[in-house]
């Protein structure tokens, strides 16, 4: 099979964004959960935006000269992020995810970064066991939350839209958590009006960037969580990633009528550091 990887470019997002659906419909159909994303169009949207991103990397598969997949790896923060991988449905189980997924991982190493992680479907035993042999550990177990937007306040907490003056504060909140920042996504999404900071005892405690299937959030306590999650006024995509771990949490979330949807894990090779606060993790990490 004569597979050849190249550089993503504006002109692949179409193909690849109908691969992208379909991969992601074909496998979550067949355990019985819905699909990531609703639409050819919307996989193609989100991919233009990450082709059209100065700090994404994206490679394609091409096979004869077709374009059978694709791989993106995030580099806009202190730990790269892989993801979305997919291929095409109708030659899936002939390595090309392995090439796709040791290409981004060369460019890890070549950059030097000092980690990487992915979010994989919990129920797709393919993927768990291929990252597995490539080095990934599995790190939490997380569970996608969805439901109506919930109009609670925490009392002692306030939520706001950031701005930029509020970077430092909150790399300060993400490096007591994680041992490390996220200034890069934390800065597109307050150009793009979708982050919030949480307030407690006049000082930032947490972000989110959004609470949603493509943001993250972190937080010193629950509480400062809970306070951006009943703040959110939607939680686009399919919903946001909690760690199930987080039992206080989790039940919060339940209690207050969110469901879930799937069940997901986070993966990560090199820097990881159990986490010394709450947090909510994007689906690119």
């Amino acid at each position: 099979m004569n597979v050849t990887l190249r550089p993503g470019n504006a002109e692949d997002a179409p193909r690849c964004g109908a691969i992208c659906y379909d991969a992601f419909k074909t496998i979550a159909e067949q355990h019985g959960f819905p699909p990531d994303l609703p639409s050819p169009e919307a996989a193609a949207a989100l991919l233009a935006g990450l082709l059209a991103h100065p700090c994404f990397y994206a490679v394609v598969a091409e096979l004869d000269g077709r374009v059978v997949g694709s791989n993106f790896l995030d580099e806009r923060s202190t730990v790269a992020g892989i993801g979305p991988i997919t291929v095409d449905p109708a030659i899936q189980n002939r390595a090309v995810g392995r090439q796709l997924m040791q290409h981004v991982l060369d460019r890890v190493t070549q950059q030097r970064y000092p980690g990487v992680r992915l979010v994989q479907a919990a129920y797709h035993s393919r993927s768990l066991s291929l990252y597995a042999r490539l080095g990934f550990v599995a790190r939490e177990p997380l569970s996608i939350m969805q439901g109506a937007p919930l109009a609670v306040q925490v009392p002692g907490y306030s939520v706001r839209p950031a701005t930029e003056r509020d970077l430092d504060a909150c790399n300060q909140v993400c490096v007591q958590v994680h041992g490390h920042d996220r200034r890069g996504e934390l800065l597109d999404a307050i150009k793009q009006g979708t982050a919030t900071v949480v307030e407690h005892g006049g000082r930032i405690t947490g972000y989110a960037t959004p609470v949603a299937f493509f943001g993250h959030a972190v937080g010193e306590t629950n509480d400062a969580l809970k306070a951006l999650i009943g703040a959110a006024s939607a939680f686009p995509g399919p919903g946001f990633l909690l760690p199930t771990r987080n039992g206080e949490l989790f039940r919060w979330c339940l209690d207050h009528g969110l469901r879930v949807v799937q069940p997901m894990t986070l993966m990560s090779v090199g820097l990881y550091n159990e986490p010394a606060g709450a947090f909510l993790p994007s689906i690119l990490y």
